[in-house]
């Protein structure tokens, strides 16, 4: 795939949220289609700079077409104004550190799956088409949906369904996994929703039966919980004092990581109210800028249907002598 056919979802709450001004270094955690990228760095430019992460080499080739198609964009990356790291974002401190770069103005986390990679049937994401059993971010390295789905243990497999997929009866799924695989291995996506359809009959429920199971499983193989975990860790160190860090996500389990997170940083204080002065020391490093998410309009998901489950949250670094 050659061209991006991704949109770029809430786009001007973004924009709005990160008040950058030019020369600027804005981090986009998550490059995928490029769309916030390329509106992030338009704030900054002429003297900003962009760095922009993402585990999908391809995702990087097709932005560095679409900027190189132009002078100017050919010129920012040439002078380093636009850097590509083909990198997960949890390598977030250390690609910075590489590039002499100690704190940044902004950082934006987009957390879903790009159209280009739900289109793109070579990378087993979609169960609407037919496709090797992959959906690693980065093909390079690391196990696949089918090494998961036809080696590991029942007991963590059905932990797997449970936690990431939220599945009823995750148990039974999983012992039904493993019967399946014995008489038939998995290996195609097609090979994965006809069994989401055989087991997994729902007249209640709204959506295919094969939803939860590959997001449980995409999950799985890329560890993004544990991923974005590190992210954040990360990114509370290196944005600047009144730097801003956005998040957008689209299920429960990255929101409850993301709230949790930026709470916990805006906390001070955690002595027990009998205490007469603070003991512990502990001081708030982030400042909630939204105490509930954002969401799309109504609006945006009539023109975009997979805009609806977005959340946003952002919150603003806050330094003081001990941080």
């Amino acid at each position: 795939m050659n061209e991006t056919v991704h949109i770029p979802i809430m786009m001007e709450e973004i924009l709005t949220q990160l008040p950058l001004k030019s020369g600027d270094i804005v981090v986009d955690a998550t490059l995928g289609g490029g769309g916030h990228a390329l509106a992030l760095f338009e704030k900054v430019t002429p003297d900003g700079r962009l760095i922009a992460f993402d585990a999908d080499q391809g995702a990087l080739e097709r932005f560095r077409r679409r900027v190189q198609s132009s002078k100017r964009g050919k010129e920012a990356i040439q002078n380093g104004n636009i850097v590509l790291v083909h990198q997960s974002f949890s390598g977030l401190e250390e690609a910075l550190h590489t590039l002499d770069i100690h704190h940044v103005s902004a950082i934006f986390a987009d957390l879903g799956l790009s159209s280009d990679q739900l289109n793109d049937r070579s990378r087993g994401f979609s169960f609407l088409s037919d496709g090797p059993l992959d959906m690693r971010f980065d093909t390079s390295c690391g196990e696949s949906a089918s090494d998961i789905v036809n080696t590991y243990e029942e007991r963590v497999l059905a932990k797997i369904f449970s936690e990431y997929g939220d599945i009823r009866d995750a148990g039974k799924l999983a012992k039904c996994m493993v019967s399946e695989r014995a008489i038939h291995p998995f290996v195609t996506t097609m090979d994965l929703v006809k069994f989401a359809e055989h087991t997994m009959r729902d007249r209640r429920a709204s959506i295919p039966p094969a939803t939860k199971l590959f997001q449980a499983i995409r999950i799985a193989v890329n560890r993004e919980y544990e991923v974005l975990e590190r992210f954040l860790n990360q990114a509370v160190h290196k944005v600047s004092n009144r730097g801003r860090i956005a998040v957008l996500s689209f299920h429960s389990g990255e929101d409850r990581i993301v709230k949790a997170k930026f709470r916990e940083e805006a906390r001070g204080c955690v002595c027990p109210k009998s205490f007469p002065v603070c003991r512990c020391g502990k001081k708030a490093r982030l400042r909630l800028i939204t105490k509930r998410p954002l969401v799309p309009s109504e609006e945006e998901i009539r023109s975009n249907s997979r805009s609806r489950s977005a959340k946003l949250r952002v919150a603003e670094r806050i330094f003081s002598e001990e941080t």
